[in-house]
C-alpha cells in the first residue's frame, strides 16, 4: 500500500506518517507540503527507507501536477489546517481518483458558511450545492473520501453512532471532546490553554454559529453558548464544555435524532477569557489601522499570544471525550456512555492530540486502503466506521494504547 499525507510536515501530518511508516502493510509514505525543509527535518523524525518527499504546494500551486503526484498513490490523508487548502486538496484526490482520509473539522458535503477561509466556493453555487457537486463527482470517479476523520470530527462520530446503534431509538446525544494541557501546564499558561495544532482554526471554531439539532430540526446557536460542567470521571476534574461546530456530519446523518450538541472541553476559566476577548473586539476579522498598518484585531492577537501558548518543555496535554447518547432500549430507558483519556507520547515527542488524531487518520487510511469501506463519495465517521470496522479500528488504536471505555445503562 502507498500512502500519501498531504500536509505530512505538520502537526497531525508528520503524527500520522509515522504511524503509516511503521505499518508492515504500507509500502511508500509520500510526504507532500509547501517546503522543502520541512519536509526533511520531518522525514529525519520519522525515520525508516519508506519516506518519498514531494515539495508541492496543493493550495496554490499546478493542479495538474498535484493530480500528477496523487496518482501514483493508493490512498492518501489530508491533515491540512485550512478550509481553502483542504477543499483544494479533495477536489485533486476526487479528480486523481484517489481514496483518501480528511482530518479537518468539516463535512465537505455540507460547508459551513461562516468564516471561509478563502474556501472557492464556485459563483454560480451556493456552498451547499458546491458540497453536494463534490458528493456526486467523487461517487462518479468511484472514489471514498472518509471525511473528517481525526480525534474530533472522527473518533467521536464513531462513538456516537456506536451509541445510536446499541440503541433500539435514540432521542439525544451530547459529544463531549477536547484537547486540554495537563493542570500543571495550563496553570502556567494564558486561558488555561496550549496550543496543539492551528490556533488560527481553533479560533474560527470560537467564533462561529455552531448548527445543533432541536426538536429533530437543524438550529443555529450563538457561539460557546449551552454550556455545562461536568467532573470527568478518570482524573476526578472539573471541566466546562461549550458548543462549538466540530461534529457537523451528525446534523445530517442522524435526522432521527431529537436533539445533537457538539461541545468542546476545556479548563474552567477557558470561556470566560473568550468571551473577554470577544467582547473587546480582539478576536474580529475586520482589518483596522494600526500604527499606519491595515491588521484584522484576531491577526493582531494570534501573532502576540500564540508564543505563550505553546508548550514549554516537559509540559504535556491530554485529550478528553465524554459522550452521551439517551434513548429506549428494550422498552426502557437506556443511555451509552463513552470516555476516553489519552496522553501524549513523549519518547517520540508527540503530543496528545496529534498522537490520537493522527492515529485515527492513519488506521482510517489503512482501512480504505484495502477495501473494507462501503460507499463512495464524501463519507462520515459514523457511516464508514461502524459494524465490524469500527470494532477493527478500535482494536488498531488499542494497539497504540488508545482506549475508549463503553457503558450501556438501562433504566437511567
Amino acid at each position: 500500500m502507498r500512502v500519501l499525507v498531504i500536509g505530512g510536515a505538520g502537526r497531525i501530518g508528520s503524527a500520522a506518517a509515522r504511524d503509516l511508516a511503521g505499518s508492515g502493510e504500507v509500502e511508500v509514505v509520500g510526504l507532500v507540503g509547501p517546503r522543502a525543509g520541512r519536509l526533511e527535518r520531518a522525514a529525519a523524525w520519522i525515520g525508516g527507507d519508506k519516506l518519498r518527499l514531494h515539495p508541492c504546494d496543493v493550495g496554490g500551486g499546478d493542479a495538474r501536477e498535484v493530480r500528477r503526484l496523487m496518482e501514483g498513490y493508493d490512498v492518501g490523508v489530508i491533515a491540512l489546517p485550512d478550509r481553502r487548502t483542504s477543499y483544494r486538496a479533495l477536489e485533486a484526490a476526487i479528480d486523481a481518483s484517489l481514496d483518501a482520509v480528511d482530518v479537518l473539522e468539516e463535512y465537505h458535503r455540507r460547508p459551513d458558511p461562516y468564516e471561509t477561509e478563502g474556501l472557492p466556493v464556485p459563483a454560480s453555487m451556493t456552498p451547499d450545492e458546491y458540497g453536494e457537486s463534490l458528493h456526486r463527482r467523487a461517487e462518479e470517479n468511484g472514489v471514498t473520501l472518509l471525511d473528517g476523520m481525526g480525534f474530533a470530527p472522527g473518533l467521536s462520530n464513531a462513538s456516537i453512532g456506536r451509541g445510536i446503534d446499541l440503541l433500539d431509538s435514540a432521542e439525544r446525544a451530547t459529544a463531549r471532546v477536547g484537547g486540554v494541557p495537563s493542570k500543571e501546564a495550563a496553570a502556567r499558561h494564558p486561558l488555561w490553554y496550549t496550543v496543539t495544532w492551528s490556533f488560527g482554526h481553533v479560533l474560527r471554531e470560537y467564533m462561529v454559529r455552531p448548527r445543533v439539532l432541536r426538536g429533530g430540526r437543524i438550529v443555529e446557536v450563538a457561539p460557546l453558548t449551552e454550556r455545562e460542567r461536568f467532573v470527568f470521571g478518570p482524573l476526578g476534574e472539573e471541566f466546562e464544555a461549550a458548543a462549538t461546530p466540530g461534529m457537523p456530519s451528525l446534523l445530517y446523518t442522524r435526522p432521527g435524532l431529537a436533539e445533537f450538541t457538539e461541545k468542546t472541553v476545556r479548563w474552567p476559566g477557558h470561556w470566560e477569557g473568550i468571551d473577554l476577548l470577544r467582547r473587546c473586539g480582539l478576536l474580529d476579522l475586520e482589518p483596522m489601522e494600526v500604527a499606519g498598518c491595515s491588521i484584522s484585531p484576531r491577526e493582531l492577537f494570534i501573532s502576540v499570544v500564540e508564543p505563550r501558548l505553546r508548550p514549554l518543555p516537559g509540559e504535556t496535554d491530554l485529550c478528553i471525550m465524554a459522550n452521551s447518547v439517551q434513548g429506549l432500549k428494550g422498552g426502557e430507558a437506556a443511555r451509552v456512555d463513552h470516555l476516553l483519556l489519552a496522553g501524549p507520547d513523549q519518547v517520540a515527542g508527540v503530543s496528545a492530540m496529534a498522537r490520537v488524531t493522527g492515529s485515527s487518520a492513519a488506521v482510517a487510511a489503512r482501512i480504505l486502503g484495502r477495501g473494507e469501506l462501503r460507499g463512495r463519495g464524501i463519507v462520515a465517521p459514523e457511516d464508514g466506521i461502524r459494524g465490524a470496522v469500527y470494532e477493527g479500528y478500535l482494536r488498531e488504536l488499542e494497539l497504540r494504547g488508545i482506549f475508549l471505555l463503553e457503558t450501556v445503562r438501562t433504566g437511567v
